[in-house]
């Protein structure tokens, strides 16, 4: 093996490993949007499917849908755009 063939098995492996895994979770849950009350939309599979005003709201949706949600933190499952699942009010500027 020369030197270069085994330095690009090396950056092979390496890259492999070093490699992020980067989800496509089913369901999107976006920023909090100004309304009363607050709101934030929700897609699952690309799609828009409604609006969500708590948590409940997003495992409905997924439900309706199929999807048994049993853990809203996993970002395999749920990726929480502009907020986590604790935020559904906006911030005012002072």
């Amino acid at each position: 093996m020369t030197r270069s063939s085994r330095f690009r098995s090396t950056l092979d492996d390496m890259t492999e490993v070093a490699s992020p895994h980067i989800s496509q979770p089913r369901i999107l849950v976006l920023g909090v949007q100004p309304g009363t009350p607050p709101f934030r939309i929700v897609e699952i599979d690309g799609q828009v499917v409604g609006e969500a005003k708590s948590v409940t709201d997003v495992l409905e949706a997924a439900a309706a849908y199929g999807i048994l949600v049993h853990d809203l933190d996993d970002p395999d499952v749920v990726r929480w755009v502009g907020g986590d699942k604790f935020t559904w009010t906006t911030h005012r500027r002072r």
